[in-house]
């Protein structure tokens, strides 16, 4: 029976909460916002509403304390309605990676850093204005806030892209575990970037949307579930979990159960100190969380 806790969110299947709980403190690393009130930028895919109140069900549901929002690709360079989300969900538990222009000023960067971002997104699988062209100058710009570089890019551009990737004088954080393919998993080029990347010990990647390139599928994306061991071997300090919540790359009716991510998540560590690590004290460090946990 569920408990109260547990209730529908929308975009996500299932009601139950996680069935390994999660500690306090515990983090979603990687959400989105959607609204169709405001407009997407043209040629780009667009969710419906999938709003702060719904994802506050979703938070309720799974019981992690913090989140970090991610613009979506969708809004472009607009941030203007994620940075007031930040206030409805909790600006003390939650942080924001953004999309900004290129040229952004130096006082734009300021206000966006005192509203709670830490980090600017290169979706590189979506044609959009931040291009691989510009992470290493932007890179530059971002290290001096104690921000980081957020990258979600196919194999081939990650490859092409890893000289200037060990250059970055800021932090690093790969989406949807460096979206290593399959079935080549962990002989594939993109797990051998992502390992170097590792052991240059200013790479964090994140545990997040095992679907995007899982060919073994549901209910256990064990192709997925090999690389998250891999790297829970390899850095564990340097891991984050994310839900990717609403889904934004699944259909309606493919929308994954967030419960069972959090427990798969659990699973493939196998060992519960590695998992708060993952889920708790990694995001404090990178997003700079301080206070009650509660």
């Amino acid at each position: 029976m569920a408990t109260p806790e547990a209730a529908l969110a929308p975009w996500s299947a299932g009601s139950e909460p996680p069935a390994t709980p999660v500690p306090p403190g515990a983090t979603d690393c990687h959400f989105h916002i959607y609204d169709s009130q405001v407009p997407s930028r043209p040629g780009t895919p667009h969710h419906p509403d999938a709003l702060e109140e719904d994802y506050l069900a979703l938070r309720r549901r799974l019981g992690v304390s913090r989140g970090v929002l991610v613009q979506p690709s969708a809004y472009g360079t607009d941030n203007a309605r994620h940075l007031p989300a930040m206030e409805v969900l909790g600006p003390k538990q939650y942080r924001m990676v953004a999309v900004v222009e290129p040229d952004i000023p130096e006082a734009a960067l300021r206000r966006l850093d005192a509203a709670g971002v830490r980090g600017v997104r290169f979706n590189l699988v979506m044609p959009g204005v931040l291009t691989a062209e510009v992470v290493e100058p932007l890179g530059r710009r971002l290290a001096t806030l104690g921000w980081h570089v957020q990258l979600n890019a196919s194999e081939a551009q990650l490859v092409a892209l890893e000289p200037a990737l060990t250059r970055l004088p800021c932090r690093l954080v790969l989406d949807h575990l460096g979206q290593v393919p399959h079935p080549t998993g962990l002989g594939s080029a993109a797990f051998g970037v992502v390992r170097r990347l590792l052991d240059r010990g200013s790479t964090w990647v994140k545990i997040s949307g095992p679907y995007i390139r899982s060919r073994a599928g549901p209910p256990t994306y064990e192709d997925a579930g090999r690389v998250t061991s891999a790297l829970a071997q390899a850095a564990p300090e340097r891991l984050l979990w994310g839900s990717d919540w609403p889904h934004p790359t699944q259909t309606p009716d493919r929308k994954p159960n967030d419960a069972d991510l959090l427990d798969l998540g659990a699973a493939w560590v196998a060992f519960p100190p590695v998992w708060h690590r993952i889920l708790v004290d990694n995001p404090m460090e990178l997003y700079g969380f301080s206070g009650s946990r509660r």
